[in-house]
């Protein structure tokens, strides 16, 4: 009887060794829009400490820049190297569906972080974007109201035409202002490059626009330097944005933005991670859900709360 308890002990011991083997066996990448961003460092830190706490390799395989084609090359690599899942920002809801197909096609389980492609999976992770838009555009209009400005011109300044959410995110921004007298004026595009997108607020604040508004991380960089040069200069804006980077939280405590969009972009990575073990174990269900990862509005005061 001893040795048949032994035996069973023994037995239990190697199959749940067997297990942590098997779980280790997973290989994870993590594909979004660019490695350039702090943001998306981010959620590779959250990609990480995941992947350590459950015993999963990840590889943060991603473009160097925002680009659709580049991101297409990125999940056929990961497909060449053996990926069991693809964690995916899409840079674009379209570019990425014919790659998906062809990963999906070959056994690759996928889901989405931050931003999804118009191709089935059953999770995203990502922010409440039009959600968080609105909550900037408010806090803009109710600054502008303080300040006894009623009307005037607003600069948009988004990433691209194809980036769901940065436009998601612009479209509840936008619909902070609707039945106001300010005028939103045509977005233009900077390709989430900090440069660029000063370029296009510098030219916005020429224009005589009361405040400048970006979509991400860059355009929001671009938008707080144009105003600090402005504000520096004598020139009334007032400038906002997306993504609580330290670049823009600096701008936030300087006074050259007004506040920014926080994301949590580290939980996109952490849960999601987590969430493609259970995929990959067959233990989830895979009817479609969105979670949550939830959003801020930081400003001056309550800056040191992030």
């Amino acid at each position: 009887m001893k040795k048949l308890l032994v035996f069973l002990l023994a037995l239990s011991l190697a199959t749940a060794m067997m297990g942590a083997s098997l779980a280790k066996e997973y290989t994870i990448h993590l594909i979004t829009m660019d490695t350039m961003d702090q943001h998306w460092q981010s959620c590779w830190k959250g990609a990480q400490d995941a992947a350590e706490e459950i015993g999963v390799k990840v590889v943060f395989n991603s473009p160097d820049t925002k680009d659709d084609n580049k991101q297409n090359e990125c999940i056929n690599n990961s497909v060449g190297m053996g990926a069991d899942g693809i964690l995916l920002a899409a840079n674009s809801p379209t570019s990425p569906v014919a790659a998906l197909k062809e990963a999906t096609g070959q056994g690759v389980k996928l889901l989405y972080v931050d931003s999804p492609a118009d191709f089935d999976s059953p999770r995203l992770f990502a922010t409440d974007n039009r959600a968080g838009g609105k909550k900037i555009g408010e806090r803009l209009l109710a600054e502008l109201t303080e300040k006894g400005i009623t009307n005037g011109k607003i600069g948009v300044i988004g990433v691209n035409p194809s980036t769901e959410s940065c436009n998601t995110r612009e479209e509840g921004f936008r619909e902070a202002f609707e039945g106001t007298d300010f005028e939103l004026l045509e977005t233009q595009y900077g390709d989430g490059d900090a440069s660029k997108s000063k370029e296009i607020a510098d030219n916005y604040i020429a224009q005589g626009c009361v405040a400048v508004y970006g979509s991400n991380e860059g355009s929001t960089v671009g938008c707080g330097n144009a105003a600090k040069e402005a504000l520096a200069a004598g020139i009334e804006i007032i400038a906002c944005g997306s993504d609580a980077s330290d670049t823009n939280m600096a701008l936030v405590r300087d006074g050259s933005l007004l506040c920014i969009m926080g994301q949590n972009p580290y939980q996109m990575g952490y849960q999601g991670v987590k969430a493609m073990v259970e995929y990959l174990d067959g233990k989830m269900d895979e009817a479609y859900a969105y979670v949550d990862t939830g959003v801020n509005v930081i400003e001056l005061s309550n800056i040191d709360e992030f």
